[in-house]
């Protein structure tokens, strides 16, 4: 067999493979495409030629079109170009740096920070970095899917506790704890898919009765909980968390992970995380908009509170529990009956993903709504009645 008859077997090997696995997804309705989307300002997008409002961005505060940080994005590219060159330990740390990390510390109450090229390049750099072999994790099961991955990377031992279950935590902990040298305590400050809070109070307490580090991925409570200053603020002091992680890519409108922390943690950090190391840095310009983003939030908490509003307003209009953040889902539970839901509301004119397996547990899968601070509340209104006439106003809340 020559070389080309043989390359030529082992590419029809691995495109058997991949319809293989395309057709199993499909089947189960779990197939995922891209839709090409043009998000305008505000709540607006475009997708198959049709005008909708969207409720499935992140981008809460609707900064990432504000004209302050287009403004600072490019006054950036003028003075220092498109790209950063090398990572930041090479020439990549450009001046603007420094402001970013000085402006998140300061928000987030801590002595330093350091950022990432993105929140999951953060989570599977910190905690590798931080965990290894003789260690324990504890996270929270329904941590985002970069937790378990930088969980996995530091090949510590890990368990799991049942969602924001602290009796659970507390179980994992006493049989678990005395046997490993040190212990991190994992959960997100808002959870994603859920829209709910951790019970950081209750979780700092367990972090001080068993020598535990406690780390919270905040990258949905940054700018809309806690007067735009996350989820240890929003429990005013009752929570110690020593390692605030979160990404600057949602409510402050731009893109990248940071972690905020204690000095020597942050140069700790800086020495440690591979995924900080190996990366080239983030363009300035996106550095640019990100400080800029933060310094809205900070000198705005009016704008920081409206997301919750919204999401509240709609939560009271389908008689579901009050929203505890800017994100509702809609449990449907069911992957064809999510995506039915979705096309029914695209056609009445919003933008509402379906969200399933695996980002979700299986039978969860769900419209996970997101609302932010330009939404109108009569379009809230038009989007409650819309699901109403589907007989979806009382589908609850997950768990």
């Amino acid at each position: 067999m020559d070389k080309t008859s043989s390359q030529s077997i082992l590419a029809q090997s691995l495109e058997g493979f991949a319809r293989e696995k395309l057709d199993d997804l499909e089947t189960r309705s779990l197939r995922r495409w891209l839709a090409e989307t043009d998000r305008g300002e505000g709540t607006t997008a475009v997708r198959r030629g049709k005008d909708l409002i969207s409720f499935c961005c992140n981008d809460y505060l609707s900064l990432s079109h504000h004209p302050e940080l287009r403004r600072a994005a490019i006054d950036a590219i003028d003075r220092y170009g498109v790209g950063a060159g090398a990572s930041r330990l090479v020439t990549g740390n450009h001046p603007l740096y420094e402001e970013l990390e000085a402006r998140l510390a300061r928000l987030k109450g801590t002595e330093a920070a350091c950022v990432f090229g993105s929140g999951y390049l953060a989570n599977t750099g910190i905690i590798p970095s931080l965990m290894g072999t003789g260690d324990l994790i504890v996270l929270d099961e329904l941590s985002h899917a970069c937790m378990h991955a930088g969980s996995r990377l530091s090949r510590a031992t890990i368990a799991t506790f049942a969602h924001n279950d602290t009796g659970d935590c507390r179980r994992i902990l006493e049989a678990e704890r005395g046997k490993h040298r040190r212990c991190l305590l994992l959960t997100e400050g808002v959870f994603s898919m859920d829209g709910d809070l951790a019970p950081l109070p209750e979780l700092s307490d367990l972090a001080r009765e068993f020598d535990a580090w406690l780390m919270t991925d905040d990258a949905h409570g940054l700018g809309v909980i806690g007067g735009g200053r996350g989820s240890r603020a929003h429990w005013q002091g009752r929570a110690e968390v020593p390692l605030q992680m979160g990404t600057l890519s949602k409510a402050v409108g731009a893109y990248g992970g940071y972690l905020c922390a204690s000095q020597p943690v942050i140069d700790l950090i800086r020495n440690r995380a591979r995924s900080f190391i190996y990366t080239t840095g983030l363009p300035p310009a996106v550095v640019a908009a990100a400080s800029a983003g933060l310094d809205i939030i900070e000198h705005d908490p009016g704008l920081a509170a409206l997301p919750v509003k919204k999401a509240r307003l709609f939560t009271s209009l389908m008689n579901l529990p009050q929203a505890e953040s800017c994100i509702v889902p809609l449990v449907l539970g069911d992957a064809e009956k999510a995506l039915a839901a979705s096309e029914a509301l695209f056609e009445a004119g919003f933008l509402v993903t379906a969200i399933r397996p695996p980002t979700v547990p299986d039978d969860t899968a769900r419209l996970r709504f997101t609302f932010c601070a330009g939404h109108d509340d009569v379009d809230i209104e038009r989007l409650a009645s819309c699901l109403r006439g589907q007989g979806l106003e009382r589908v609850e809340t997950a768990p």
